[in-house]
């Protein structure tokens, strides 16, 4: 039987500390009983691709991290669990963690853990079966 494939969604403010978000990524890991191995990567909104947070997960659980279109995580949103329409405010889709763990599993992929918040960012997980 295939080990399951699990995707790690992330999202923060601009400016989030790198720290911050990385401290989150574990605390999300060590609540889904996974470590960062077994992980396909990290998944953020394309409007983060320059953040030094998101780099710096990567870096440090040595996973790559791939981002999605508003657009693509926008498709999500029947699937989130804590849609919010501030997010949509800013970004133009309803959540952007839970959008990208979903996304990057797939339509047969379910969230294992939602929207995990500090005070500039989230987190969540999702497996693919």
């Amino acid at each position: 039987m295939a080990q399951p494939l699990y995707a790690l969604g992330l999202g923060c403010e601009r400016g989030c500390k790198p720290q911050e978000l990385l401290e989150l990524a574990r605390k999300v890991l060590e609540e889904a009983g996974i470590g960062a191995a077994d992980l396909t990567g990290a998944y953020s909104i394309d409007l983060r691709r320059r953040e030094p947070a998101l780099a710096y997960v990567s870096q440090q659980l040595d996973v790559p991290v791939s981002y999605f279109s508003a657009a693509v995580l926008e498709e999500q949103t029947q699937r989130l669990l804590n849609p919010s329409e501030r997010v949509f405010a800013l970004t133009g889709c309803h959540g952007v963690a839970e959008a990208a763990a979903l996304a990057a599993v797939g339509s047969d992929g379910v969230l294992v853990i939602g929207k995990t918040k500090t005070a500039h960012a989230t987190a969540a997980l999702a497996v693919k079966r």
